[in-house]
This record gives structure tokens, sequence and C-alpha cells, in this order.
């Protein structure tokens, strides 16, 4: 027996929470989600978590989300305590992983009379989530009002894992909400989940393009590791009529990628754009990070273009000609048939101008001052060993891009939205799910936007962040015009004198700071502490922006 709310709605939803295994539950704390807070927090069957801010609850569940594959709860009172999920709503949205927000609300005939905590909660995602369930209620829980909701709930949770996305089921609730009572809730060992089938139709138009193209890039973006299978790679790259561009989010290692896009792909002239330029464009997974490629891609555009993705396509570059709905495997293996263009030297060609690349690069590295540029240098240089690597937005994901990552590793960022709003509380949500040590690069604006992420009570002992501070959005200094104004350094750059050594010690984290004088004995140090650690490395401001624009020319000399 366990307890549970007294409220019958409540009752029908944790057995259909049970019956669909939604298992992790992110709990903000309220007054009128208390009957959910109950009910999930004394039945054993759920791992419940307390976030207090829910901006950060929802991407800590998003972390979790990411890493199981599996949908994960979030449980928020009413009124605006729901609005601070949509952030983390649309970044699932984008970066397809699964949430289930079961939000607290006032009965239909509190709404718009001037109650307290009430807010139009019905279709307030409508636009990022993959289903909505606005639940009925009254006093006696009619039984044509439960057989709708118990439909309407389980329509939810069916879809938040078919459609690998956020849903929300809105849960009016009366008073009182604090009875509890002793009842044993039905849990059914297994249940039907409706599933996309992988089932790769290539037609005609796509086998002729691919047959007789002699120039085919393949452009890989967002995975999850192990998605692809290495014989499968190790075939598709066996034809040489083939180029693969992969990012540092894809996850994919070969010695014939090229993952480095943009140190390639900037700075081309117009006879080498023509040259390397695709015919065909395949690409698969989530969001590309680089610009380069985008614009590259629209200036000069491929003749078709198919992505391969069992739930949507999208038209990036403005060449799409096809939507192949199959899982990745399923479609290269089909591929992988159709016989190779064994004449073309397309990926010689990009490879011998990666390899010349790869020189000036090493150049560049020897010459340049103490700046961010060289201090990804030595953080990557360090990661070569098994490791969970969570990244921040803007220039932490940038910068990653331009080095080469060892095979050991896997990574992460959220591109859906690609907002640096959530990364310490998405990588703390994952940390807690993963075996491996996990580490989080970020910026100073991320870490401090995000510093709420650190309250909670679930860090574990191997999670450390390496928060590169050059006081500000230093970014935004690469941008044309000029900088040296108060209205640039105010609005857009955003300087500060902020340091991390006061919420390291609230929080329980070791604390190091780091400099030109001293980063390599600190970071030799912080990698081999055993403890929750953050190490704060300052960097140039005026000076890092200087450096990233002369690199993509300098390493073409």
């Amino acid at each position: 027996m366990n307890l549970i709310s007294d409220i019958p709605l409540v009752q029908q939803l944790i057995s259909l929470c049970k019956l669909h295994k939604l298992q992790h539950i992110v709990i903000s704390p309220g007054s009128r989600n208390a009957p959910l807070t109950l009910s999930f927090s004394n039945d054993p069957y759920f791992k419940c978590y307390s976030i207090v801010d829910e901006r950060c609850a929802g991407f800590f569940a998003m972390g979790i989300a990411q890493q199981t594959k599996s949908p994960v709860a979030l449980v928020c009172t009413s009124g605006s305590a729901l609005l601070n999920y949509y952030p983390s709503i649309s970044e699932a949205f984008y970066s397809d992983i699964p949430l289930v927000v079961l939000s607290a609300d006032r009965p239909e005939e509190y709404i718009d009379i001037g109650d307290g905590q009430t807010i139009r909660q019905e279709h307030v995602f409508k636009n990022h989530i993959c289903y909505e369930a606005n639940l009925k209620n009254n006093i006696s829980y009619s039984k044509s009002i439960a057989n709708s909701n118990k439909e309407l709930i389980s329509k939810a949770l069916v879809e938040a894992t078919s459609q690998n996305g956020p849903v929300h089921i809105n849960i009016p609730l009366y008073e009182p909400l604090y009875n509890i009572i002793e009842k044993e809730t039905e849990v059914v060992s297994e249940c039907k989940v409706v599933s996309i089938k992988n089932d790769c139709l290539l037609n005609d138009s796509i086998v002729n393009n691919w047959k007789h193209s002699s120039k085919k890039m393949v452009l890989v973006g967002v995975l999850a590791p192990n998605e692809v299978d290495n014989q499968i790679l190790d075939n598709l790259l066996n034809d040489p009529s083939v180029l693969v561009f992969t990012e540092t989010t894809s996850n994919l290692y070969h010695p014939k990628i090229i993952s480095n896009i943009d140190r390639v792909i900037a700075e081309l002239n117009k006879k080498e754009k023509e040259a390397l330029h695709p015919d065909l464009l395949l690409t698969f997974g989530g969001l590309i990070v680089s610009k380069k490629i985008k614009s590259f891609l629209r200036e000069l555009q491929p003749k078709s273009h198919f992505h391969i993705s069992n739930k949507r396509a999208y038209n990036t570059f403005g060449c799409l000609t096809d939507h192949v709905k199959s899982d990745v495997n399923s479609c290269l293996s089909s591929l992988q048939e159709i016989k190779k263009n064994s004449t073309s030297n397309y990926q010689e060609k990009w490879l011998h101008f990666h390899n010349q690349l790869k020189k000036g690069h090493a150049n560049y590295l020897s010459e340049i001052p103490y700046s961010d540029f060289s201090v990804f240098h030595q953080i990557i240089k360090r990661c070569d060993f098994p490791l969970h690597l969570q990244l921040s937005n803007s220039s932490t994901i940038r910068y990653t891009q331009l080095f080469e990552l060892s095979d050991k590793v896997e990574v992460f960022c959220n591109r859906g939205t690609s907002g640096i709003d959530g990364s310490t509380s998405t990588a703390i949500g994952a940390s807690i799910i993963q075996n491996k040590p996990t580490l989080l690069i970020t910026g100073d604006l991320s870490f401090f936007y995000d510093s709420n992420g650190l309250w909670n009570n679930y860090i574990p002992n191997n999670f450390k962040i390496i928060i590169i501070n050059n006081s500000g959005g230093g970014i935004f200094r690469i941008l044309p015009g000029d900088k040296e104004t108060e209205n640039f350094e105010t609005y857009l750059e955003t300087t500060h004198n902020l340091k991390a050594n006061h919420l390291a010690s609230m929080y329980g984290f070791e604390y190091l700071e780091a400099e030109a004088t001293n980063l390599k004995q600190q970071l030799d140090y912080f990698f081999n502490l055993k403890n929750k650690a953050i190490v704060e490395i300052h960097t140039p401001r005026r000076l890092n922006d200087v450096i990233l624009l002369k690199y993509f020319k300098k390493i073409r000399k």
C-alpha cells in the first residue's frame, strides 16, 4: 500500500504513469501541485527529484531524458511557474527529447476572475509540443469525465515516446489539496506504444542521383553516440565520391571524416568553391552549428538534397528535394547496394585540402599569445579518456569545433534552439544518469545565467565545470561595428567583473582559478581531482576576437 492523494483524477494519473513506465519525476515545490507531489514522492516506483527553479528543472529533466532516451515528467504548480518551463520545452521540441509536463491548475471556473496564481494555462506551449491534454474535473468526478481524461492522458504519454518530444498535460485540481490515503495503484508490466516503422524507401530519383553523382557530400548534425553502425560508416567512406562532414555533436569518429568544417570552409576562393561544392547533399542528425557550411551550400546549392529522419526534414539550405523517413542505418545500408563511383576523386580532394590546413592550424597555435583559442587547445588536449562532455552554446561550441576530439569522448550540447540558458542544468541532469565522469565546458555568461542549476542535492562527485571567463559576451566582439563604445560594452558584450568563487563555495565545489601563468598546473590538478570542482579560467577580453578572426586567414598561408 502506498500513500496517495484522495483526489480521483490524481490517482488515475499516477496509475497511467506507471502503466506507461514513466519513472523519473522532476518536481518544483508549490501548493496547487501538492496532490501530485505527495503521490509521486510516496510511491517507491518513482524516482523523484526536487528542483526549486522551474527553468532549471526543465533543463535538468531534459538532461535525464537526453541520456535515458525515455520520457521524464515535470511537475509544477499553477500560474507563472508553468511559463518558466518554456525555454526547455522549445529546446526539447527541436532536439527531439521526450518530456511530459504535468501542470497543476485551478478549476476552469476560477480562471480570469482575479484568483491568485491563475493564468490561461491551456495551449501555452501549443507551438512547441507534440500533444496537449487539457483534462477536466468536477467535484463528483463523473465516469464520463474519467473516461475522457484516461484517453487524453494515455494519448499524451504515448505521443511523448512515439514522437520523441515534449507533451503537456494540464490538471485542474479542487481544494482540499493535502489529503492522502493508503491505496495500491495497479502496475501493468507491459504497455503498447505506437512506434514509427523503420522502412527505408529510396525513390528512383534518389537512387539515380546517388548512382551518377561524382561529388556527394554527407553532412551530419547532432547524433547520440553509437547511433551509426561502424561497418556501415566504413562502407560509406570507401566510396571515393563521398565526403563526410561531421560536427562535434555528431559523435562520429573515422580517419576519413572531416570534423572541422569551419576550418576547411572558411576563406575558400571562388575557384575552390566551384571545384569542391557537391552535386548531391545527404544529411542526417540534428541541427547544424556551422554558419560557414550553411552559407557555402546556400550560395552553391547541390542539384539534390535528401534528409534521413523518422520525424522531419528541415530545408536548411534551400534545396531540399526528398525526406526519407527511415532510421539512418537502414537507409545507408540501402545506399551501399548502389554501385560506387570509383573514378571520382572528390573525397581525396577534400582530405588533401584538410591535411594541408591541419599544418596551418598547428603552426598558428605555436605562435599565438594566451587567449580563448589557446585555452581551448589545452583543454581539448587533456580530454583523452572516457568522458561525457557537455558544452554550452555560443563561443564554447564554436571553439570546440575547431579542434579534433578524442574518440573516447561523447559530446552533447543544447542545439535545438541554441540558447545559452540551461546548459548547466542539462549537464547536471545528464550526469546523474551517466557512469562516466561528466565535464561541462561553459562560458561565463552561460554559467552565471544558469547558476541556479547548481541548487540541488543530486550532483555527483565526478561532475566538473570549466568556465571560460572573458568578462562578457566575447563572441559579440567578432561582429562588425565599433566595439570601443560604452553602448557596445553595456548592451551587446555585457561586460562584468563577476567570479564564480562564492557560488562554488555555496554549492560545495572545490574552486580553482587559472590564467596565463598557471593554466597548465591548474588544469593538471583539476583533471586529477576525485571530487566535484570548478576551474575558472580568465582570458583577455580585448584580444580573443582578434586571434580568432586571424585564424582562418593565417592557416592557409
